[in-house]
């Protein structure tokens, strides 16, 4: 009974946290204070983990695959940057 108690009280402070992310990154949208290039850039992951879990029906295999070209496109972007550094691009 505690368990459940103290899981549902955990559940809803995430909850409020991530209501209270939303809330605040809407408004410094409007304000002026965030790049809209950079929100862009923060929903890559959310787009890629839509588009494997359209693929794979499975939610796991869509965070696996997620991660996977997540980080290969991480690695992308280092040896780009390398690149770009080492040649003066």
């Amino acid at each position: 009974m505690t368990v459940t108690i103290a899981l549902g009280l955990a559940l809803g402070l995430i909850g409020l946290g991530i209501l209270g992310m939303l809330i605040s990154g809407i408004q410094s949208v409007i304000q002026g204070k965030q790049d809209f290039k950079k929100i862009i850039m923060m929903l890559v992951p959310f787009a890629v983990f839509a588009i494997a879990y359209g693929i794979f029906s499975d939610a796991t295999q869509a965070g696996v695959a997620t991660m996977l070209i997540m980080m290969a496109l991480m690695a992308l972007g280092i040896v780009l940057s390398g690149l770009r550094g080492t040649f003066n691009i």
